[in-house]
Parts: structure tokens; sequence; C-alpha cells
């Protein structure tokens, strides 16, 4: 017979106040030290604390493009702000529509709307959370003028599909790959399969500046105008141009370049640790009857474990994901279903409302852009994943007893509940 859960008064797995998670929330959940302050101890030194006069910025961006095998990299001060860039070189027109994943972080929007455009949101696969290329497809009308594609979780959306999709409307198409560091679809980096890459460099990320990110892109032209529009379209060839269209002023200090540039320096031995542990976790997980591992397409070459996701099998089970989750709750262990605020991000009262700017429904509104219906019943995959799926960080700091303690807690509540279905 199984122990009985710590939720009906039984002993807990893991006392969380005795033996707490590392978090990336703060230094337990990351690899900073000497390479960082060493870093660091130089900008202070030369004094030289701005982008146009350093070299730790300009050092971090040709680093991150050689190792993803882009011409050209954009360091700016945050994963929005790199959405943000990307959009702002597409130079699209006011009203324009672009299409994003409806499970998203609201700096993916932002960048649309930030650029007078329409964001229209795809639903996802209900295991993986990410768009499907059937879902972009169908939102696909004469007003779409790109695609905004978010990997989610540490692992690439179906990349042929959407690109080829792509192409054929004559889309620009955007990588989101905020949480998919070093990521690969059939052998090919994420952010170097459509027009230009984003990535973050917030606090949760793979490697972390606190906040800071970075564009990649082979395109000259996209690159001038990233450079620029980062920049307030200032021109700093020596020629003294005039700006030639408004910019913003994303610039990346030296401060935040040099610890960039020190942390993608680790970025192989935090990619390895969190793969490593991730192998033991899914194959644990795999081994207990009634619980389903992370699903990962075959063509992901390369999955980088921003968070780990699992589903169960309510009727093995004989309970309910959401009796599930209070149970793996009470034992200690650190999931939690869903993400985000749990709905469609697009339900939201910002974009469900069209609240962008002032009191108008600009950029909704006609006659710049449409006023695309927000409807919860339109993602269907999106609402099942959001009671369904749980999930963990996924952090390069957690050790083989950690995962251990976790497949200890899910194994005990599984057997407890299957024994009982």
């Amino acid at each position: 017979m199984s122990e009985e859960l710590a939720i009906n008064g039984g002993p807990v797995t893991r006392d969380k106040s005795a033996k707490p998670w590392p978090t990336n929330s703060n230094a337990s959940g990351h690899m900073f030290g000497d390479e960082e302050l060493a870093l660091l101890a130089q900008v202070i030194e030369s004094g030289q604390l701005g982008w146009q006069y350093g070299t730790m910025v300009k050092q971090f961006e040709a680093e991150f493009a050689a190792r993803h095998g882009a011409k050209h990299a954009c360091a700016v001060t945050s994963g929005t702000a790199a959405l943000h860039t990307a959009m702002g070189a597409l130079r699209l027109e006011v009203g324009d529509e672009v299409i994003t994943s409806a499970v998203t972080d609201m700096g993916t929007v932002i960048a649309i709307v930030q650029c007078n455009c329409v964001p229209v949101f795809a639903d996802v696969d209900p295991q993986t959370m990410l768009m499907t290329p059937e879902s972009i497809e169908a939102l696909i009308t004469d007003r779409t003028r790109a695609v905004v594609v978010v990997h989610l979780f540490g692992q690439p959306c179906e990349m042929d599909a959407i690109a080829a999709l792509c192409e054929q409307h004559d889309l620009a198409l955007v990588e989101d790959c905020a949480q998919a560091h070093d990521a690969a679809w059939d052998g090919r980096p994420v952010g170097t399969i459509g027009d230009i890459g984003c990535f973050s460099l917030q606090q949760s990320k793979h490697i972390t500046t606190g906040d800071g990110g970075i564009c990649i892109t082979d395109d000259d032209e996209f690159q001038d105008h990233m450079v620029c529009f980062h920049d307030k379209y200032y021109d700093r060839t020596g020629q003294d141009r005039a700006p030639q269209r408004i910019g913003i002023n994303y610039r990346m200090s030296e401060l935040v370049g040099a610890v960039a540039l020190a942390q993608v320096r680790k970025l192989d031995t935090i990619i390895g640790r969190r793969q490593q542990n991730a192998d033991i976790m899914c194959a644990g997980l795999a081994e207990i009857e009634g619980l389903n591992p992370p699903k990962v397409h075959p063509k992901v070459t390369q999955h980088t474990w921003w968070r780990l996701a699992f589903t169960i099998d309510e009727e093995i089970l004989g309970v309910d994901s959401q009796k599930f989750g209070q149970s793996i709750g009470a034992e200690g262990l650190p999931f939690s279903v869903a993400y985000g605020r749990r709905e469609p991000i697009c339900m939201l009262p910002a974009l469900a409302n069209y609240a962008a700017y002032g009191s108008g429904n600009f950029p909704w509104e006609p006659p710049y852009g449409r006023a695309v219906p927000y409807r919860r019943e339109d993602y269907p995959g999106t609402n099942w994943a959001m009671s369904n799926v749980f999930g963990t960080s996924w952090i390069e700091t957690l050790t083989e007893d950690d995962v251990n303690d976790m497949l200890d807690g899910l194994r005990k509540v599984a057997d407890y509940y299957r024994e009982r279905a």
C-alpha cells in the first residue's frame, strides 16, 4: 500500500523550509562569479560606461552572433526591446496585422502594438504550448504582414511549416527566442531560421543580466535599421547625418554588456547541466504510470529546457489535474499548473479592451486597423493547457538529488491515486 499523502496528513516528500529549491530569482539559481566581476571591474576602471565608447557590448554582440552563425547582432536593454527593435526594423504600416502566440509574455505583444500594428493570436498545441502552423495559417488575411513565432520552454516551434507559410504569403518572420537560448530545429539554431531572432537576458532566462536583450540577423538592411532604431537613428559613422526616422533609446550599457559577455561564455555549461538533469527527469516520468513526459517534436535537435512540463492521464490515475496539483504542492514539489495568468494572453484587459493609447481603440480602430475579435473559446488548445500542464523552472543549479526528490514526490502521489482508481 502506498504512503499517505501530505495533503491528507502524511509526511511531506521535501520540507521546503529546511531544504529550499534553488531559484532563478537569486544567486542559488545562476552561475555568477569571478568572470562577471572581472569584466565589470574593467568597465569601471576604463570609465567608459556607454555603448558607443566601450568594447564590452561590441564584444558580446560579436560572440553571440558567432555562436549562432549569424552575420549581425544588436544588443539592447531587454527582451521586449529586442522584439520592438526587430519590429521597428520591419517598417510596417499602421494597422498591419502580426500573428503571434496566445501563450507568450506581454513583451511580445508590446513590440507589435508599439509599432502601431494589430496583434492576432494563434492557438497552441495543448501539450507543448507552442503555436501551430495550422493555427497560424487559419489567421492569415490580406492585412497580415508578419509572424512573431514564440519558442516556448526551450523548445522550437515547427519551423519548416511556419517558414514555408511565411514564404508563401510573403510575410516577415521574427523569432521570439527569449525562453530558447541555444535550442535548435533540424540542426538550425533558433533565431537564424526567420528574418530576425530576438533573445532575452531577463533574470529568469538561461543567461541573464537582470534585464537585457539581443537581436541577430543575416540581413544587412534589417541590421542597419535595428542599429539605428535602438540608437534614436543617430549617425555613428562620422558622417553626421541627421536622424532619418523616429527611433528609441535601447542602448545596452557597458556594465550590462560586461555581465552579458561573461554569461554567454558559460552558456554551453548552463545548457549541458539543464539537459543532463532533464534526461534523468524525463526517464523517471516515463516510468511512472499515469504521467506523461514532455512532448518533444522529433525534429527538435536541441531542447534547452527553460521549463520542464508534463501532463497526467486522469483516467489511469483516477484524479483530475486540479487535485493532483494540490497534492504534489503539499508534498513540497515546485510544480505549478499553467503559465502566466492562466488564460490566453489576448484575454488580459489591456488587449481585450484595446487599451493601448489614450481612451481610443487605436491601432485596432478603423480606418487604421481592424477590430480583431479576441474570444476565449477560439483557443481550445490554450485553454486546456492552462488547466492541465504542470511545469517548473528548469535551472542549471538543480542537483541530481533535487531531481530525485521531484520524482519521489510525483511517484508517491501517482501511486496513491492509481491504487485507489
